[in-house]
């Protein structure tokens, strides 16, 4: 994967960033996270992943370019757990019911382990969601990793030992 300067005026590389970003959650959560991100880039070799770290959520989204709005599907992680949200879930065919959420556009699945990214109904989400991307993905070359924003000020990335 190739990376790209980082938009949040730091020296550090972008993959270094998302790497301590990671860090902040407890070592269950990280394994997770670094499982599904690993699973996520098979299934989005080229384009971009851009990176958050906001507020409430820790988020990795992948689209075919490096505009926010591009992006087809997004890793959330908060200190509760990891949840994949299909940008317009709302629209995407899902005759397995799994998608979870009312919005009038996203809709999410909850990643207790990778292993449901491979579960056929979610794989078929997965390909729907990139045959419909307005702009398609590369045919080759590699995916790009962009910090696009950090937040200075961010809720708690561990579960505090009473919601435990």
């Amino acid at each position: 994967m190739k990376t790209t300067t980082n938009r949040t005026g730091t020296k550090a590389s972008a993959e270094q960033q998302v790497k301590g970003f990671i860090a902040k959650f407890d070592p269950a959560q990280q394994k997770l996270i670094r499982a599904v991100r690993a699973a996520l880039g098979r299934h989005f070799p080229t384009g971009a992943e851009l990176a958050y770290d906001n507020y409430n959520f820790f988020v990795l989204g992948y689209g075919p370019t490096e505009r926010p709005s591009d992006a087809v599907v997004s890793m959330a992680c908060g200190a509760n757990g990891v949840g994949l949200c299909f940008i317009h879930g709302a629209t995407l065919p899902d005759p397995k019911r799994i998608l979870l959420g009312s919005g009038t556009q996203t809709r999410f699945i909850r990643l207790e382990s990778a292993a449901v990214l491979k579960r056929p109904e979610v794989v078929a989400l997965l390909e729907r969601a990139i045959a419909r991307a307005r702009t398609p993905f590369p045919a080759r070359g590699s995916r790009t990793l962009i910090v696009r924003s950090v937040s200075a000020k961010q809720r708690p990335r561990r579960r505090s030992p009473s919601s435990a």
